[in-house]
């Protein structure tokens, strides 16, 4: 298993086909990576699959994965992370990462579920993960979901995390908008929350904006500009583990390339800050350094 790929540093953008070709053609200085979903590009070839590659043999790339369902009741899809694994080495690109979720039983429930924070579904996804880690060859990241319900909850959420990750031995994405809805939505102090987890098991982490329902209802939508508690909960984050590769996330609304980079260039003023306060890079569990 390949425990040490090369890290990404800095601030990263998800690439989206709306903004493919300006980035191709003018790569943005502001951004030190990218971030795709495997699921989209897997057998994309013509234009669009010679955007990509293109890109991929320029820059570095980490991959977030939709598809997984980690979680599931249903066997895990062999195939389909054999198809990952394909890709991945096809283009290089060593980091992958999904979601603590599910999104499939008997077929895709196309949403991302909440897994039920029970001692029996640690054993279930930390074998699955386990699985596929060594079908992949690599270890994985798991990110932080939000949720809107929790039914059968025998645990807090944050002792689900911590279980998972620490039984799978694998890595976690730290998704810092999540923590603020999350926060919001089911009343916990987010920054509590987020000293709580496994700063070494950090590989990078995500920003993004979400939509206000209600004073006490935040919709997970990646659809709007991050609004200043995340920032502000992401320079707490800093302050605490050193600085950590962050990527804005942006899937509706999508803005001018110009606009985003404005948010990726903030993401790197907040880590220029917290790296000059703290020389030292961090040491992630997998063994390799993430700093700015």
């Amino acid at each position: 298993m390949n425990m040490n790929p090369d890290p990404v540093y800095g601030a990263g953008l998800g690439l989206r086909r709306a903004f493919i070709a300006a980035a191709a053609e003018q790569p943005p200085p502001e951004v030190s990576f990218w971030e795709i979903a495997p699921e989209n590009w897997i057998a994309v070839g013509g234009r669009w699959g010679r955007l990509l590659r293109g890109l991929t043999e320029r820059h570095p790339f980490v991959c977030h994965g939709l598809s997984l369902s980690i979680g599931s009741p249903a066997p895990l899809d062999v195939p389909f992370v054999n198809r990952i694994k394909t890709f991945l080495d096809a283009h290089q690109i060593a980091v992958y990462t999904e979601h603590l979720s599910y999104c499939s039983d008997d077929g895709q429930l196309y949403d991302l579920m909440p897994i039920p924070f029970t001692a029996e579904a640690v054993q279930h996804v930390v074998r699955r993960i386990r699985q596929v880690q060594e079908i992949l060859e690599r270890r994985i990241a798991l990110e932080n979901v939000s949720y809107y319900a929790a039914p059968g909850q025998e645990m807090p959420e944050i002792d689900f995390i911590n279980a998972v990750l620490d039984e799978a031995d694998c890595d976690l994405l730290l998704d810092v908008n999540n923590i603020v809805v999350n926060g919001i939505n089911h009343r916990y102090d987010p920054i509590a929350f987020l000293d709580a987890l496994p700063a070494e098991r950090i590989v990078y982490g995500h920003i993004a904006g979400h939509y206000q329902e209600a004073p006490d209802l935040r919709i997970d939508t990646h659809g709007a500009d991050v609004i200043e508690p995340v920032w502000a909960l992401l320079e707490h984050a800093y302050a605490r583990v050193g600085v950590f590769p962050t990527l804005l996330e942006r899937d509706f609304n999508i803005p001018p390339l110009a606009e985003l980079t404005a948010e990726v260039q903030r993401i790197s003023d907040i880590q220029r800050q917290y790296t000059d306060q703290r020389a030292a890079p961090r040491v992630t569990a997998s063994g390799y350094l993430a700093h700015a």
